[in-house]
Formats: C-alpha cells, sequence, structure tokens
C-alpha cells in the first residue's frame, strides 16, 4: 500500500531521517513510535506531502507520489492541535474539503450527516460552533473531517496528546473501533509506548532519523532488537554485573556479565510457585507502589534493586522491609 524507500530528509547540514524504508500493508493500523525529535513525524509528513524528500521515493499501490502535491494524495490529515476552524460550526468543518473539491451541495449534505453518524456526533452537535465541543469531540471532527472526503489512507500526528489520561483511553478505544469499521490504511504517531502496543497492527521505532526495530507490538516489546528498543517500550531493570554472573552461576548458563542485560518488570516473580526454569535470590522490599490493578515494588538482592509488578490479588501485599523470594527465568534476559 504505502512504501518509502531510501528516505532521506536534510534541513541544511541537518539530516532529520537516514535510509528509511517502510512498507504499510492496506488496511493496516501502522504507528510510528519514539521520543520528541526522532523523525516519526517527518516522516508522516513526508508521506503526506507537506515535506519532499532530498531522497528516496514515496509509493502509494505501486505508484511515485514523491512529488505530487499535498492535495492530489487522496490522503486525510489529523494533526496534533486538530487545525479545525474555531469559528465555523461543527457541520462547516467536515464540510470544508467536500466544498474544496466543489462536491454538489446535496451531496455534501448527505455526506456529513452520514458521517457525523459514523463519528458518534448527533445534528445538534452538527450547528454547534467547534470551540464550544469538548477535546474528544473536537478529535471526532477532526477524523470526520479527514475521512469525509474518502481518502484512502489517514495520518494522525499525536491526536490524543492534549486531551487527560482518563480521555486518553476512551478515545483510543474508539480511535481503533473506528479504524476497523472503516477499514482504512491507518499512520499514525506517538511518543506513547502504551498507545502504541494497545493500537498498532506493526510499529516502527524511531531515534534520531533512523528506524531501531519494526515489528508487531508482540515482537517489539518482547524481542526488543536494539537496547534502544528495549528501554523505551515499558520499563525495564537492567541488571549489574554481579547479578548477571550470579544468574549465569545458579542456572549453568553462558551469559556474558559485561554486556549491557535487561529484564522486564512482570518477568520477575516474589515468593512464586516453583518453577524449574527459574533461579532464585532472596532479597528485601525497599519501596512499593500501589496502583490498583497491580502493585509495583523495589527490591534490594545483595545491592541489585529489581523493580517487578504484582497482580493485586487481595491477598497478598507486601510490607517494607518484608524478606522475600525473587525468581526469575534466564530465558527473558535481554542481552546487547
Amino acid at each position: 500500500m504505502i512504501d518509502l524507500k531510501g528516505i532521506e530528509v536534510r534541513f541544511g547540514d541537518f539530516t532529520a531521517l537516514k535510509d528509511i524504508d517502510i512498507h504499510v500493508e492496506e488496511g493496516q493500523f501502522y504507528t510510528f513510535l519514539g521520543p520528541s525529535g526522532c523523525g516519526k513525524t517527518t516522516t508522516l509528513r513526508t508521506i503526506t506531502g507537506f515535506i519532499e524528500p532530498t531522497a528516496g521515493t514515496v509509493s502509494v499501490k505501486g505508484k511515485d507520489i514523491t512529488h505530487v502535491p499535498v492535495e492530489k494524495r487522496n490522503i486525510g490529515m489529523v494533526f496534533q492541535n486538530y487545525a479545525l476552524f474555531p469559528t465555523m460550526s461543527v457541520y462547516e468543518n467536515i464540510a470544508f474539503g467536500l466544498k474544496v473539491k466543489k462536491v454538489a451541495k446535496p451531496d455534501i449534505d448527505r455526506r456529513v450527516k452520514e458521517m457525523a453518524v459514523k463519528v458518534d456526533l448527533t445534528e445538534q452537535q452538527l450547528e454547534r460552533k467547534v470551540a464550544e465541543l469538548s477535546g474528544g469531540q473536537q478529535q471526532r471532527v477532526a477524523i470526520a473531517r479527514a475521512l469525509v472526503t474518502n481518502p484512502e489512507i489517514i495520518c494522525l500526528d499525536e491526536p490524543l496528546s492534549n486531551l487527560d489520561a482518563k480521555l486518553r483511553v476512551q478515545l483510543r478505544e474508539e480511535l481503533k473501533d473506528m479504524q476497523r469499521r472503516f477499514g482504512i490504511t491507518t499512520v499514525y504517531v506517538t511518543h506513547d509506548q502504551e498507545e502504541a502496543l494497545t493500537l498498532s497492527d506493526c510499529i516502527t521505532v524511531f531515534n534520531k532519523g533512523v528506524i531501531e526495530q519494526t515489528g508487531t507490538p508482540y515482537e517489539i516489546y518482547n524481542h526488543s532488537a536494539t537496547e534502544f528498543a528495549c528501554n523505551f517500550i515499558g520499563d525495564m531493570n537492567k541488571l549489574a554485573p554481579n547479578f548477571v554472573k550470579a544468574v549465569a552461576d545458579q542456572s549453568g548458563r553462558a551469559l556474558d556479565p559485561n554486556a549491557p542485560t535487561y529484564i522486564r518488570l512482570e518477568r520477575i516473580h516474589v515468593n512464586d510457585a516453583d518453577d524449574p526454569r527459574r533461579v532464585r535470590f532472596v532479597g528485601k522490599i525497599v519501596a512499593r507502589e500501589y496502583f490498583g490493578l497491580y502493585i509495583k515494588y523495589q527490591i534490594d538482592v545483595n545491592g541489585q534493586i529489581l523493580k517487578c509488578i504484582e497482580k493485586n490479588d487481595g491477598y497478598k501485599y507486601f510490607e517494607m522491609g518484608d524478606q522475600v523470594t525473587v525468581s526469575l527465568d534466564p530465558e527473558h534476559l535481554m542481552t546487547y
């Protein structure tokens, strides 16, 4: 569907993107993930035509669109701040792209109203000014405006970043549901790891203008290809050389104590049932955070602080200073 080959973007002496190769399949929810300034938005803007690459090609369905103007690419765009017209009504905002394309008035009216129903906007809301709507409603307007022209692709640049945490989770679910219903190819930009993991069919992790890893959420999380991807996707324990050596001695595995080694929090178990695959150490609870669904502990094991999360089952709750046994499977170590 979308192919980026050898994309390079330079601004003067600064190289914003280097050797970017990406393939997005039709109907896929594809996410660009990374910290601020890593190149993800620049890549999105290269797809939409707001930025012309210094080198490389952008193709859609095998057709080279590298030098095709923005308005002729048939790509819908939802910006971080939605870029809605505050003095216009919701109806006028959604209809804007259709008017630019000189669609007949009866068709505009029909398509705007049909789209409003699909994104859960009422007829009363259509007559209101955009500035009178909540953040979640504004987001729906922005999505409706992007979809009403029947684009082949929709691109979203951090559309949830300005919303509060509860609304973000709610709209995240609505966004994925909407994408499934429309079946439209979606390219999504975010710096939020949880957002990327829950929404995406495929993720590309960016860092300083290059791609660190591309894969499914499962692959990115469980088999991080680089140390950067490993650290960026979720919380991690970095293991000290002496602890890695202790794991190697106990398990009989050939582990390099001097190689950067990590393990995810949920792979550490506390006072759990015996499992012959795991090695065990005695430690002491030195910090605790209560999250409701789970409890996060920090455990001191001979100077190595291990962070772990335990499901809140209503029974197991450790106090500060408690001595516990921690266990882990050496198979779950990530080494770079």
